[in-house]
């Protein structure tokens, strides 16, 4: 697989990953279809092992979601902000503590938004369960699926590179 077809199966997933975050953009899907592309590029058995994994991992996400009760998200920029911060301690959480790290880094990015907005902890803490139970749980289990393949990838690329 050349440099080029590399690169941009990684854009296609960082670009899920950020789709993950954003109402209305398929972002789980978006990484699937860029290790499907990766795998279609490189015909290895690592990377089909990969997309099995993947498709497994997005399936059990789907699962999961459904089984969790359904809420309305807001789509307000407050909503925006949460979001952006309960991601970006994800990604940091997800990288400093492998996999486990996601689910405190996302909730700590969260309860941090609302700590510089509130200003209270008290505060902070209840405007976090609110978001927990008005979407963030389906936007932290989407994301986690997300990251796991994510990981996966990356350390598939580099084991076959």
């Amino acid at each position: 697989m050349g440099a080029w077809d590399l690169l941009l199966a990684g854009l296609v997933i960082l670009l899920g990953l950020c789709g993950v975050l954003l109402p209305g953009v398929p972002g789980s899907w978006l990484v699937w279809a860029g290790v499907l592309w990766w795998a279609l590029k490189d015909p290895q058995p690592l990377a089909w092992a990969v997309l099995v994994g993947a498709t497994v991992v997005l399936l059990l996400a789907r699962a999961v979601r459904w089984a969790l009760p359904t809420r309305r998200r807001r789509r307000d920029e407050a909503m925006r902000r949460l979001t952006a911060y309960g991601g970006a301690g994800a990604v940091l959480g997800f990288v400093l503590v492998p996999v486990l790290g996601a689910v405190p880094g996302f909730m700590g990015g969260i309860y941090l938004a609302e700590r510089l907005r509130l200003g209270r902890h008290g505060e902070a803490k209840a405007a976090l369960r609110t978001a927990m139970r008005s979407g963030g749980s389906d936007v932290l289990t989407e994301l986690i699926a997300c990251l796991l393949i994510t990981g996966a990838w990356v350390g598939a690329v580099l084991a076959g590179g």
